[in-house]
């Protein structure tokens, strides 16, 4: 299956490149497009720098020009230091940008639907808030990765409630084929410890990088404690 031709010159990764990098992927971080510090390049260097594998720009109130704008940024960035960078739900604007890896909800498009629009060799993961809902997505052979949450509430999935660490324990227990990823309300401390207890070894966070004044000390800290 061929997907749309991306906008960008540089040479796409393969599938198998990608798929080497998410294996190898502990620390996931998402990021708005910083509009109010004006700062999204240097923040992009800072947290691949300091040791994110890939990041996920998530920014609802974008306009599609903007976000592809942005986009286009963050993946210059990933490709220079060699990550991976993802779309959240607009999977035309993952074509033509050439996203890596493209992320959707429970209520987003399906996993053929995306196929058909992006082809074979994006990697593609979807949410999830349940161990029901994680036994499908590692079921789903169209799937490359899942995310598990969010582990606690957060501003950042306002009125999503919280699974609790015993549904990461029921999902690690599953032996899931996949990757998977803990998300929300992780922070380094002694959050962090219990997801890993609970048997997480990747995780994803927002605040805990994009808020920190040092995003790159943030993310090698978080890095080091993910195994």
């Amino acid at each position: 299956m061929t997907a749309l031709l991306p906008l960008a010159d540089s040479p796409l990764r393969t599938r198998g490149e990608r798929l080497a990098l998410l294996d190898a992927a502990r620390l996931y971080v998402c990021t708005a497009a910083r509009t109010e510090t004006c700062d999204l390049e240097d923040f992009l260097d800072s947290a691949y720098a300091g040791g994110v594998d890939i990041i996920q720009l998530r920014d609802k109130g974008l306009e599609a020009r903007a976000e592809i704008e942005a986009l286009e940024i963050l993946a210059a960035v990933a490709r220079r230091h060699g990550k991976l960078f993802c779309v959240n739900d607009r999977a035309d604007v993952a074509a033509l940008v050439g996203a890596d890896v493209f992320h959707i909800g429970q209520g987003d498009l399906t996993c053929a639907q995306a196929r058909r629009l992006l082809g074979d060799e994006v990697i593609i993961g979807r949410s999830t808030h349940s161990v029901e809902q994680a036994a499908e997505a590692d079921a789903d052979d169209a799937l490359d990765y899942f995310c598990v949450g969010p582990v606690w509430e957060t501003p950042t999935k306002p009125g999503r409630a919280a699974v609790g660490t015993a549904t990461l324990r029921a999902v690690a227990a599953s032996a899931p084929r996949k990757p998977w990823f803990a998300i929300g309300g992780i922070e380094d401390g002694p959050r962090l410890d219990e997801v890993t207890e609970a048997g997480a070894s990747r995780i994803v966070v927002v605040r805990a990088v994009t808020e920190a004044p040092d995003p790159a000390a943030a993310a090698a800290s978080l890095r080091s404690r993910v195994r």
